[in-house]
């Protein structure tokens, strides 16, 4: 884990004690049951064992391996943390990012990491208060090409590509008007132009950019500024006791501001053969 982790951590006064305290608030006495906490989540996972969690191929956030059918990723990562904290066993559950909320109110799992809370699934099923991480909007420039600022690439002469209609298509356009700005009908076109040297920059949120980059072994990924940031959660279905959500809160905040989060990122970039450092982190307050 790299001193910038350590030096928060110290900064925070986590240490042994924030773990135990994390065992302790899971162990804790719940409220007791009612027709109102007939949805008792956190109570039922400890019945059953087994901490049920949505998965959807995506990396970084979830990856299958095909040869042993194992799932790895940030997203597996942090489930599997907070199942041993809970003393239960993590279950892949398989789904579609589309179809991750309608699981979720079905109660078909549990939770679903690495899910945006945006207003309109905050309507269909809830979120903890806490993120799990931060990314932020990116490049994958060409070599020589300055994009530590999005002025720098506001000029005609810089290519840079997004996907139609895209979030970063809308991002893009309002950022840097000026700039040649191509778009593909999907991801793996303007891969295709960035490979062939058809375009001189990828715009994606920077986790995806890193692991193109770690396929395609060119380019360098890059945070322009100022940033653009967004946090990313967990979901879980809507019942009555708040009790999992809450406590799934804290846990990720508690795993974030230790460096426990990035930890896990940085051990699937290690997986996927790709070297951290080269890596922004999903720490915000790493990022400078």
């Amino acid at each position: 884990m790299s001193d910038q982790i350590n030096t928060r951590r110290r900064f925070l006064g986590f240490g042994a004690v924030g773990g135990a305290a994390l065992a302790i608030a899971a162990a804790a006495p719940l409220p007791a049951h009612s027709q109102d906490n007939a949805g008792d989540t956190l109570q039922r996972i400890r019945d059953s064992g087994e901490l049920r969690i949505g998965v959807a191929q995506g990396e970084p956030w979830f990856f299958k391996d095909t040869a042993t059918n194992e799932w790895h990723g940030i997203g597996w990562g942090v489930g599997t943390y907070l199942a041993n904290e809970l003393g239960v066993k993590p279950v892949p559950v398989e789904t579609t990012w589309g179809n991750a909320v309608a699981g979720l109110q079905a109660g078909q799992f549990d939770v679903m990491f690495v899910l945006d809370p945006t207003p309109a699934r905050s309507l269909a099923i809830d979120f903890p208060v806490q993120p799990l991480f931060y990314y932020a909007q990116g490049v994958l420039a060409k070599d020589g090409l300055d994009a530590s600022k999005w002025d720098n690439l506001n000029k005609p002469e810089v290519r840079i590509g997004v996907t139609l209609g895209s979030a970063m298509d809308r991002e893009v356009t309002k950022r840097v008007p000026k700039a040649t700005i191509q778009r593909f009908p999907n991801q793996d076109e303007a891969t295709a132009a960035f490979a062939a040297n058809r375009i001189d920059a990828v715009a994606l949120f920077h986790p995806a950019l890193v692991m193109l980059q770690g396929r395609l072994k060119r380019g360098t990924v890059v945070l322009p500024q100022p940033y653009r940031v967004s946090s990313t959660s967990a979901g879980v279905q809507r019942v009555a006791d708040k009790t999992f959500r809450d406590w799934l809160g804290l846990a990720m905040g508690f795993m974030y501001t230790t460096g426990q989060t990035q930890a896990i990122y940085e051990e699937y970039l290690n997986y996927r053969g790709i070297d951290p450092k080269t890596a922004p982190a999903v720490m915000r307050e790493m990022w400078n």
